[in-house]
């Protein structure tokens, strides 16, 4: 582990995480992303000791602030990674989040896109363009069962700042893919679009154990819904049963249909 002081704002590496932090499509070019805040930054630590989970971002460079260099120094010694700290106000300036708690990671990201596993148990975005709902989506997936995420252009940057703290970790726990067409969902499991106008009653398909699993959930855009192209590939559309509102906002949409998902299978 090596270990750098640096003061300067005008320093080449301060200004390459500050464009990190504060540009939400700026991992795509640069092939990395800010990690910001302690409990991101534990959680993908701890996501590190689990062998199984593949798809894990390489933390590159640890940034510091000097107020809590003694407390995550020793924590970050059996790592290989470069560790700089900053001064408080300087680690402030480049910070994403309105207060800083002075700890991020820049985490690595593979040039090679990952690929779409056809029977994993799945959701698909379809032009979710909110970065706090497609945060949300990723959150409930992780804790309902899903496996797999596939973000459809149009949608919000999976690893963008935003849609990383609203997640609250759960990117380590998925397979994610982004930047995909219609064309490109090419799954061997049976395909549920959300569909405000018409379709089978959610909790009907709950109450008769009609949602097999493995299967895969398409929520769409938040004011077009799923596009046709992904409508007809559904084998079913899936209407939830409300007593007001035209429709739910579609995290929570998500959650129901997940959470329906897995109840019906106990």
């Amino acid at each position: 582990m090596s270990i750098q002081f640096i003061t300067s704002r005008d320093n080449g590496q301060v200004k390459a995480v500050k464009r990190l932090a504060q540009k939400n499509d700026g991992y795509k070019l640069a092939q990395q992303m800010w990690l910001e805040g302690e409990h991101l930054c534990e959680t993908y630590l701890k996501s590190c000791h689990h062998t199984a989970r593949t798809q894990l971002p390489t933390l590159q460079t640890a940034v510091l602030s000097q107020s809590i260099q003694s407390v995550w120094l020793p924590r970050l010694e059996a790592t290989a990674c470069e560790v700089v700290i900053l001064p408080d106000a300087l680690f402030a300036s480049l910070s994403s989040l309105p207060s800083s708690g002075g700890l991020g990671f820049v985490l690595g990201l593979s040039e090679h896109a990952p690929t779409i596993q056809a029977t994993a148990h799945t959701v698909v975005l379809d032009r979710v363009q909110d970065a706090g709902n497609v945060g949300s989506i990723l959150r409930s997936s992780a804790a309902l069962g899903i496996t797999q995420v596939l973000a459809l252009e149009g949608t919000a940057r999976l690893w963008s700042s935003k849609v990383l703290r609203a997640a609250m970790g759960a990117h380590f726990e998925l397979h994610l893919v982004e930047g995909l067409q219609a064309s490109d969902v090419q799954l061997d499991v049976p395909l549920f679009a959300t569909h405000v106008h018409g379709g089978e009653w959610l909790h009907q398909l709950q109450a008769e154990k009609r949602i097999p699993h493995p299967c895969a959930w398409v929520m769409g855009h938040e004011g077009q819904g799923v596009s046709q192209a992904m409508l007809d590939r559904a084998s079913t559309r899936v209407n939830i049963h409300q007593v007001g509102q035209e429709s739910l906002n579609v995290a929570a949409a998500a959650a129901v249909c997940l959470y329906a998902s897995m109840a019906g299978q106990t």
